[in-house]
């Protein structure tokens, strides 16, 4: 088995036990951290989230026209603006929307659109130029040349399986599937004699920074100052709080990259979404009142996306998959603005939305406004995206 072969398994099939072993070793031992390294929070709504039933066009006929079975009612939405208006599950967005600390980028999405779930995320995942198979991570390309020295978790997926998106040439990100086991330093192995056997020797090396590494995670742990926002009791939340637990810490992990299922809604749509989008809205708001409270917002910013919309019109009881969708961009000092035109309903593209913003150029524009790192070093030349930050 080959090291980077080995280091993907460590991560995804122990429970979370080989858990940040060199990271959080190396980042515990450094006094010179600072408490102001830039961070971004991905979150990954799979199954294609319909964006025209998350961020309304209420005022526009079409929209009730072409869905007269799951429009949402004008007198539901929330904190209308531009034509524009959030779902009624969506109350911890539309209040920070109203604080200033919540952009809307409307239309995103990327030429050719692909339906396929895996295909589409694959293509969100890896930024190809002209919808090239890929191998490594928009992410991951990027740790590569920045991160060296954080190696293996300058990334951290908090999920049950790896992320393409992470993914690079060296191992600097590792998925972790259940933070709330650890190993404790009890056993240290201290032969530290070469064998015959190089794939043995590179696996007790391995399982002894595991072992030193997950003590230096309980020190960090430590210095996460206790907070009183109390979180809901669902997975994404309970991933989300994991994160903000790492990031008051001080861990200085660049990126960090969880998910939420189920909004491939096909039918009984109404009463899916808006328990998704409920799940989304309550553990997200959270998140953002627990780093505004303990002063870390302007450091983080938090994106939420889809690998695709839904089709415009209804297909009786839901929708089928579509294209063009709204992101959505919370703290990390961005402009609070709507950026993009309204969708257009009356110009389709075989009955989908046609996309305006291209996703690579909102990853251009977190990239340099978060990171001061140009994109066209790992390969996203599209230009980028101005009026975020």
């Amino acid at each position: 088995m080959n090291r980077r072969n080995f280091l993907t398994l460590t991560g995804t099939f122990t429970g979370g036990s080989l858990l940040l072993p060199d990271f959080l070793y190396s980042f515990g031992s450094q006094n010179n951290l600072v408490l102001v390294e830039q961070c971004i929070v991905f979150v990954q709504l799979n199954g294609g989230n319909d964006g025209l039933n998350t961020f309304i066009p209420f005022e526009d006929a079409l929209y009730y026209d072409l869905r007269p079975k799951i429009s949402i009612s004008k007198t539901e939405v929330l904190s209308s603006s531009k034509g524009m208006a959030f779902h009624p599950a969506l109350k911890g967005f539309a209040s920070i929307q109203q604080s200033g600390d919540l952009s809307v980028i409307q239309n995103v999405g990327y030429p050719n659109p692909v339906r396929s779930h895996f295909r589409s995320q694959e293509i969100w995942q890896t930024a190809p130029t002209n919808q090239e198979y890929l191998n490594e991570g928009w992410l991951g390309r990027y740790l590569d040349l920045q991160c060296k020295e954080h190696q293996p978790t300058a990334g951290i997926n908090i999920d049950t399986i790896d992320n393409l998106a992470l993914k690079g040439g060296e191992p600097n990100s590792i998925t972790v599937k259940d933070p709330n086991r650890f190993i404790t330093k009890n056993r240290l192995e201290n032969d530290s004699q070469l064998s015959n056997n190089p794939q043995l020797d590179f696996v007790r090396k391995i399982a002894n920074s595991v072992i030193e590494g997950s003590d230096e995670i309980q020190k960090a742990l430590s210095k996460s100052a206790v907070s009183d926002v109390v979180y809901p009791k669902t997975g994404l939340a309970k991933n989300l709080e994991w994160i903000s637990k790492l990031i008051k810490g001080n861990l200085n992990s660049k990126v960090y990259y969880t998910s939420l299922g189920g909004f491939d809604t096909h039918d009984n749509q109404l009463a899916i979404h808006k328990n998704k989008l409920t799940d989304l809205n309550d553990a997200v708001f959270s998140f953002y009142q627990d780093l505004k409270k303990a002063q870390q917002l302007q450091n983080v910013t938090i994106v939420v996306f889809s690998e695709f919309g839904r089709r415009v019109k209804d297909n009786g009881k839901g929708t089928d998959h579509g294209t063009a969708a709204p992101m959505f961009i919370i703290g990390g000092n961005n402009r609070g603005k709507i950026i993009g035109k309204n969708p257009n309903l009356s110009d389709l593209d075989t009955g989908d939305l046609k996309h305006e913003i291209d996703f690579r150029s909102v990853y251009a524009s977190l990239l340099k406004n978060k990171f001061d790192f140009d994109s066209s070093q790992i390969g996203i030349r599209n230009k980028i995206l101005e009026g975020l930050f």
